[in-house]
């Protein structure tokens, strides 16, 4: 139908439907009805209009016939059934949406609610991502670390991190137990030290399985500051107050304002009367050892600190970094002599608690450096006198001498040493140690070192030198129960007299000895000097092979605490053999590094060490050949002195008296009898020999028979052969090495 409205035409639907159902009543009839709801629904037409459009139809139908008012009814519930279910449906979404709205501006207050709560926080806040990226921070926690919000993500290693270790173990400790508590350093934006208490919980994210944190940070720098003011005051007053040196008051200086100022290195600069260069000593890195080697802009900090008021600290800005403090200096005399400088780890602002550390602790080095340079004075009046009771230091040949004064070198022991040339081949030694420390002993030791220098110029045997000594010390107060090792040397039979009076035993070490390659010599021991005894003092001997090392000693060397002197002994000789290589100086050098305990020598140290070397052989004599079994004789009971096997003895007596045969034979032919000079030494593991004549050479014969194989034989057996003809003379240099047993 054309111009009918869609209303129009749902309603005639509507009115034929309803009389169809009012014929049939049957289901199928009154199921029109729901469809109808639906049509109604899709086409929007109005439930009021459908009632009000039923209630006329039913009126007129009443008009004309009789109608079953219950059936129309019923019908009429059936089409607004649709409409019903819709009607609801949308009701309840209103009122849903209602309460998500609501509950969205209910969260939206509690997020603005929830910010100014964390910010209102006067501890540090925030929040890190399960991989460690800090993602949150409330304005306290930006406020003590000086990184803001803006800037957000920090990510894992975070910037502000100091000890990075720690922080990681700490985070893998909330990983696996869900929190963690723990105090650290942290570095502000600035610069500055701050130190925080973190406090760190693992909490599982919404929507996931993956864990984030959520901590607190709070500054505990003035309490640390307070607590390690008060630790650094009392450590360092306690530790610079036994200090020996000036290097070590800089050490222990920088130590403790390591971590409470945060101290890199410590420089501290003397001035010396007059315009002389100051001395410079520096603890930590860089480490300049002069005043040429400072920055010209450090120099002119130092010529600057003279003028101002002593114990007060200044913070010195460089040119690089204005605002900002590159480290402190102070003076610490009122003289303006000795000044500090404390250089920060890097340029930040200096705050109130580190100067007024640095203040306290300005006090207490001042009065250390003082009582170091006293005492560093009176140590060296005190080594000076000491080593003026000693002997000269440069010993004879092959000897090396040491004295090794005890940590506290102000006391002057009573240990001494002496080594005195007797005659051509002999010397006598002595090592011997006082009763007491400071100068008392030091005059005894003075008096009988004195007496044993003057009873060796006696040329006396060792036992009856300390018998002789014995005596002397009962004359001399308090020289009782004094130890002596006293030995005399023959420096070309290798033979060692000696006499022990309660003294260490020496140490002789060198390959070659059928007992081991070491040996204590124990023989000869008696009481010490002043001690009464019924026995006169015993002597021993012992051959010292060519090679061999012999080191006589004073107990600081191997006395310690809590430890049996067996132990020490063996330490010695066990180091004696590591060293043995080595030059005789070096030897000494290295036995006094290797056997010094962690904190140095408790007691004085008295060495001399003594390093065999067979003498030189030289003879000289007719160019005859009743001369030549003479020359056999002696090169070989020289090298049986030597140690040099028999075998190869004799082939060296062999070439030797080959080369003297020639000289004879052809050096002075048809002139007079010449002179030969035959020179052997041993060198490390050779024999050196040389054969020298002033004659000429003249050539072989044509036939020479069963000779001319002397040259032959001598390059066969011999290392190495070099012959020098001159129209003055001839030499022949022959090199013989040694087989390893004899080495």
């Amino acid at each position: 139908m054309t111009g009918i409205s869609k209303a129009d035409e749902f309603h005639a639907h509507y009115v034929a439907a309803l009389r169809a159902y009012l014929d049939a009543r049957g289901e199928d009839s009154l199921a029109v009805g729901y469809e109808l709801g639906r049509r109604a629904l899709q086409e929007q037409i109005s439930m009021l209009d459908i009632i009000e459009n039923h209630a006329r139809m039913v009126d007129e139908l009443s008009k004309s016939s009789r109608i079953d008012a219950p059936a129309a009814l019923e019908f009429l519930l059936q089409t607004l059934a649709a409409l019903d279910v819709a009607t609801r449906g949308f009701l309840d979404g209103t009122k849903r949406y209602e309460e998500q709205r609501a509950r969205a501006e209910d969260l939206a207050n509690r997020d603005k609610f929830r910010s100014a709560l964390v910010n209102s926080l006067q501890e540090g806040f925030f929040v890190a991502d399960h991989d460690g990226a800090v993602v949150e921070v409330n304005n306290a926690f930006t406020e003590i670390l000086g990184y803001p919000a803006e800037d957000l993500p920090y990510r894992w290693p975070h910037p502000w991190l100091v000890d990075k270790k720690t922080a990681m173990q700490q985070q893998n400790l909330v990983r696996k137990e869900g929190s963690a508590q723990y105090e650290t350093p942290i570095r502000h934006r600035n610069g500055h030290l701050v130190w925080v208490t973190v406090s760190i919980n693992a909490v599982t994210g919404p929507g996931s399985d993956l864990d984030v944190y959520v901590g607190t940070i709070r500054d505990i720098t003035a309490e640390r500051a307070f607590a390690a003011r008060e630790s650094a005051v009392l450590r360092l007053a306690t530790a610079v107050g036994v200090a020996k040196s000036v290097a070590e008051v800089l050490s222990i200086t920088l130590e403790e304002c390591r971590t409470a100022v945060d101290v890199r290195r410590v420089v501290l600069v003397m001035w010396p009367p007059g315009d002389g260069e100051p001395t410079v000593q520096v603890a930590g890195e860089p480490a300049e050892s002069t005043w040429r080697d400072l920055d010209p802009l450090l120099r002119q900090t130092f010529q600057d600190a003279r003028h101002q008021l002593p114990l007060t600290a200044r913070t010195i800005e460089w040119p690089d970094s204005p605002g900002k403090a590159q480290g402190m200096v102070a003076v610490l005399s009122g003289t303006g002599d000795v000044a500090l400088w404390l250089e920060l780890r890097m340029p930040r602002w200096v705050v109130a608690e580190d100067r007024l550390l640095v203040t306290v602790l300005i006090g207490h080095l001042s009065l250390a450096i003082q009582h170091v340079r006293q005492f560093e004075s009176a140590r060296e009046t005190s080594l000076t006198l000491q080593r003026a009771l000693l002997p000269p230091l440069k010993p004879p040949p092959g000897f090396a001498v040491r004295y090794e004064p005890a940590v506290p070198p102000l006391e002057i022991g009573g240990d001494w040493y002496d080594v005195l040339p007797i005659d051509d081949h002999r010397i006598g030694i002595v090592v011997g140690d006082c009763v007491g420390r400071g100068l008392p002993a030091a005059a005894i030791m003075g008096q009988l070192r004195s007496s044993a220098r003057a009873l060796l110029l006696t040329g006396a045997k060792p036992a009856l030198l300390l018998e002789q000594l014995d005596a002397a010390a009962s004359l001399i107060p308090d020289a009782y129960c004094t130890t002596v090792f006293l030995a005399i040397l023959d420096t070309q039979s290798g033979i060692l007299e000696y006499s022990n009076a309660g003294h260490m035993p020496a140490v002789l070490a060198g390959a070659g000895y059928e007992q081991s390659p070491t040996m204590f010599l124990t023989g000869a021991a008696s009481v010490p000097l002043a001690v009464r005894r019924n026995e006169t003092r015993p002597q021993a001997s012992q051959v010292l092979l060519p090679g061999s090392t012999l080191l006589l000693f004073t107990d600081g060397l191997v006395e310690r605490k809590h430890e049996s002197i067996d132990d020490g002994l063996a330490r010695v000789a066990e180091v004696l053999m590591d060293t043995m290589r080595l030059p005789i100086g070096d030897l000494a050098d290295a036995v006094l590094r290797q056997l010094a305990p962690p904190a140095g020598y408790d007691d004085d140290v008295a060495m001399v060490v003594y390093r065999h070397q067979l003498p030189p052989l030289r003879i000289e004599t007719d160019a005859h050949a009743a001369q030549l079994a003479i020359i056999r004789r002696q090169l070989s009971s020289w090298l049986r002195v030597g140690g040099v096997p028999t075998a190869q003895a004799s082939d060296i007596v062999l070439v030797v008296s080959e080369a003297c045969t020639n000289c004879v034979e052809h050096a002075y032919r048809g002139h007079d009898v010449g002179t030969m000079l035959l020179e052997v030494k041993a060198v490390g593991d050779e024999i050196h020999t040389r054969i020298t004549d002033s004659g000429s050479w003249k050539p072989p014969i044509a036939d020479p028979g069963s000779g001319g194989r002397g040259l032959l034989l001598i390059k066969t057996i011999s290392e190495s052969v070099k012959v020098d003809n001159t129209p003055n003379g001839t030499t022949i240099d022959i090199t013989f090495r040694l087989s390893t047993a004899a080495r």
